[in-house]
């Protein structure tokens, strides 16, 4: 019986232990470098060149360095997305973040999810156990407003849920929804990196910040708790 506890446990924290091997070695394999505007600046032509002359595969090759990017919670999303801007333009850009962010996400989640959701359980206190609930609950509602409004890094929103037993469904459809309004604002500004590069500036990456950019995302973030509001309110009553 201990081997076989031992057997399943293994297998709980495997998937999440790969990652974290993944996210040393990013770190000491010096991989950063090429994560910078000078990278992309110094071969721009070259990578450009290259994308449109095999469009497809440099696509599949972009998909699946941002799904492990996210997977293994290095801090380039941005710069990515920027890249993904200027490599493949505005609609297809954003197209491509998307579906590689919400995959890199949904990875670590399941990760989290199996090897420490269940322990968070028996181990949480009634004040935790009473905001799993609650925020199991509503989840939809709480992601969407996670995703839409920058309060958190997003590798925090991408491993709390998967702590709080978040179903997979509700964690994969909020988090494609919520990511659409700022990935399409920063592969806009990736669109437009060579006007940066020519001018040897670097994009402002707090443009999400802005009022402009940050207010209409946190009138989303609002709308998508009106639903919740109302069943507080309707209960109340």
């Amino acid at each position: 019986m201990p081997t076989t506890r031992k057997v399943i446990s293994l297998k709980q924290w495997l998937p999440l232990l790969i990652l974290l091997v993944g996210l040393v070695l990013f770190y000491f394999s010096g991989w950063s470098s090429y994560l910078s505007f000078d990278a992309l600046k110094e071969h721009r032509q070259i990578l450009l060149a290259w994308t449109d002359a095999n469009y497809f595969l440099a696509a599949l090759l972009f998909m699946v360095v941002y799904t492990l990017s996210i997977a293994v919670s290095i801090p380039g999303a941005t710069f990515l997305t920027l890249a993904g801007g200027f490599l493949f333009g505005i609609v297809w850009g954003a197209i491509f973040v998307v579906i590689s962010a919400t995959l890199g996400a949904t990875i670590i989640f399941l990760a989290v999810r199996t090897a420490l959701a269940q322990w968070v359980a028996r181990k949480a206190g009634g004040w935790v156990n009473k905001m799993r609930r609650g925020f199991q609950e509503n989840a939809f509602q709480y992601l969407l407003v996670l995703r839409f409004v920058p309060l958190f890094p997003f590798w925090v929103v991408n491993i709390v849920p998967g702590l709080l037993g978040v179903r997979v469904s509700t964690y994969v459809i909020a988090t494609f929804v919520g990511i659409i309004p700022g990935s399409i604002v920063y592969v806009m500004l990736g669109n437009g990196l060579g006007y940066f590069f020519d001018q040897n500036q670097t994009p402002n990456l707090g443009i999400i910040f802005e009022p402009r950019i940050l207010l209409p995302l946190i009138a989303l973030g609002v709308l998508s708790v009106l639903p919740l509001l109302y069943r507080k309110l309707k209960r109340k009553s």
